[in-house]
């Protein structure tokens, strides 16, 4: 087992700053390399103090903030436009950046990328759901219209 220190949050595992034990391959082969991760040393307590101060001033503050986001997220569509070919398929997938951007457009409150979850990767013209983690207990799921440039 290798104790790491994420950096990034991942799905399942933590938030970014918690310590965490995972196996040795799933750090050394995943984790580490995707830069989601760092390996834990006694002298890494202020990098965990820092990668705390930094998630807490980008966080939602309250409960209700995050219910009351999730509520104004969910009330209305997305409108992601794209380029696309002749059968409506997309020249390269629609990113989690270019969603935050949309939901910034749209008169939302902005959203940071990292928070965007995406099921499958969006490669075509159509309607999608995504799902966003506003909070630890708050999860939006936005509908998002990817429509042709």
């Amino acid at each position: 087992m290798a104790k790491i220190i994420l950096t990034h949050e991942v799905t399942g595992l933590g938030a970014p700053g918690d310590v965490v034990e995972v196996k040795d391959g799933y750090a050394r082969n995943y984790l580490i390399p995707r830069s989601l991760a760092a390996p834990w040393t006694k002298g890494a307590e202020k990098d965990i103090t820092a990668i705390r101060r930094a998630r807490k001033a980008r966080e939602i503050a309250t409960l209700d903030d995050a219910k009351a986001i999730r509520d104004s997220l969910q009330s209305k569509a997305v409108v992601v436009s794209a380029k696309a070919g002749e059968a409506g398929r997309l020249f390269g997938a629609v990113t989690t950046a270019e969603i935050a951007e949309a939901v910034k457009a749209s008169g939302a409150p902005a959203i940071d990328k990292r928070k965007v979850e995406i099921a499958q990767p969006i490669k075509a013209l159509g309607e999608y759901k995504v799902s966003v983690r506003l909070h630890p207990e708050v999860a939006a799921t936005v509908t998002v219209k990817v429509v042709a440039a």
